[in-house]
C-alpha cells in the first residue's frame, strides 16, 4: 500500500518509524529484535536508512593521518523485504542521490519493483568525503530533485537507457523537509520552492528532518501550504536524552535544541534523570502535535527504542 493512501484513508493518528540497517558483518537479528518491540504500536510503515561509502582517517604515531574507505552499510533492499513479508508491513527505504549513479538507482528500483515494494523516500544524502570515481559513461544525481526526476519517469516507463514497450513502475516517492531550513539552502524562502519542484516533479509526501521547537514544523507548514505545496507533511520527532547529542545533533543535522531542554539535560546528574527529560519533552512535543491535527509522528530510532516506546506507549497511539 501506498504511503500516500495510508496518509489519507486512516481516520485516527499513528506512528511511523525509521531505522538503520545492522553494521557490516552484523545480523539482522538486532532490527528484528527492534521491530518486534515497535509492533505493538502497530505502525503502518518502517524506513529503512541507505548509507554510501565514506572515508576516515586514522592518526599515525608519527603524526601523519591515512586515509581510509569505509564501504557501504549493506542491507536496505533486503530489509525491507523482509520487513514488508516478515512483519506485512509497509517498508520504505531511502534512495540517496551521494555516493550512487543514476545506473544503480535504476537496478535499485528495479529489484524493489520486483518485490512488490512500493514506496521510496528520495534524498540527496551527506556530503561525503571519499567521492568513488563513476564507470564511463556513468553519472550521479546531484540533487533530489533529479533522483525524484528519474524515479517519476521510471513511474511513466522511461528507464535511462531507451526500452521498447518498458513496463512502468508506480512508487510513491517520499522527500525530506527541513522546519529550519536545509543547511545549504542560502535562505528558507529558497528552500521552499526548491521542495515545491520536488513536488511538481512526482513527490507525493514529505518528512521532515528532526526539530525540537514545534513552532519552527508550524511555521514551516505554512510557507508550504502558502507556495501551494499541497501534500501531506510528516514531522520527524528524535529523543534527546545524554548530553552527548547537544553537541552531535546540531552538528549532524543543523538543528536547534531549547536552551530550557539543555539546561536540563546538562544539570542531571544521572542517565536515568536525562532519560526522564528527554521523555517529556518529546511528549509534551507529540501532543502538542496531536491537538494541533497532526495524523503521523515520525520516530527516528537509533539506539534509544527502548525511550521512544514509553514515550508511544504515554501517547496511547495504536
Amino acid at each position: 500500500m501506498k504511503i500516500s493512501d495510508i496518509l489519507q484513508e486512516r481516520k485516527d493518528p499513528f506512528l511511523s518509524f525509521e531505522i538503520i540497517p545492522p553494521a557490516r558483518g552484523r545480523s539482522a537479528r538486532e532490527i528484528y529484535e527492534i521491530i518486534d518491540e515497535l509492533i505493538e504500536f502497530k505502525p503502518p510503515f518502517i524506513d529503512v536508512t541507505s548509507h554510501a561509502a565514506d572515508s576516515y582517517f586514522i592518526e599515525q604515531d608519527n603524526g601523519t593521518f591515512t586515509r581510509h574507505i569505509k564501504r557501504k552499510r549493506p542491507g536496505t533492499i533486503g530489509l525491507c523485504a523482509a520487513i514488508k513479508y516478515r512483519y506485512q508491513l509497509e517498508a520504505v527505504p531511502h534512495l540517496l542521490c551521494q555516493g550512487f549513479t543514476k545506473q544503480e538507482t535504476e537496478d535499485a528500483l528495479i529489484e524493489l519493483n520486483y518485490l512488490g515494494i512500493d514506496n521510496v523516500l528520495a534524498i540527496r544524502g551527506d556530503q561525503l568525503q571519499y567521492q568513488k570515481a563513476h564507470p564511463m559513461g556513468r553519472e550521479a544525481n546531484e540533487h533530489a530533485l533529479d533522483l525524484v526526476k528519474q524515479i517519476s519517469n521510471m513511474n511513466r516507463g522511461k528507464y535511462l537507457e531507451d526500452i521498447l514497450d518498458a513496463d512502468e513502475s508506480d512508487f510513491c516517492i517520499g522527500v525530506g523537509g527541513y522546519p529550519e531550513k536545509h543547511p545549504d539552502a542560502p535562505s528558507k524562502n529558497a528552500d521552499i520552492r526548491y521542495l515545491k519542484k520536488k513536488v511538481d516533479a512526482g513527490a507525493q509526501y514529505i518528512v521532515t528532518q528532526m526539530f525540537f521547537h514545534n513552532q519552527d514544523y508550524y511555521d514551516f507548514v505554512a510557507q508550504c501550504r502558502e507556495a501551494g505545496i499541497t501534500v501531506p507533511i510528516i514531522p520527524g520527532i528524535k529523543l534527546v536524552t545524554r548530553k552527548t547529542q547537544l553537541r552531535s545533533l546540531p552538528h549532524a543535522f543543523s538543528v536547534n535544541i531549547p536552551d530550557e531542554l539543555v539546561k536540563s539535560l546538562e544539570l542531571a546528574e544521572t542517565s536515568h534523570e536525562r532519560a526522564e527529560i528527554g521523555i517529556k519533552h518529546a511528549l509534551e512535543q507529540c501532543e502538542d502535535l496531536l491537538n494541533n491535527g497532526v495524523e503521523c509522528l515520525h520516530f527516528y530510532i537509533m539506539q534509544d527504542v527502548r525511550l521512544v516506546k514509553q514515550v508511544a506507549r504515554l501517547l496511547n497511539i495504536s
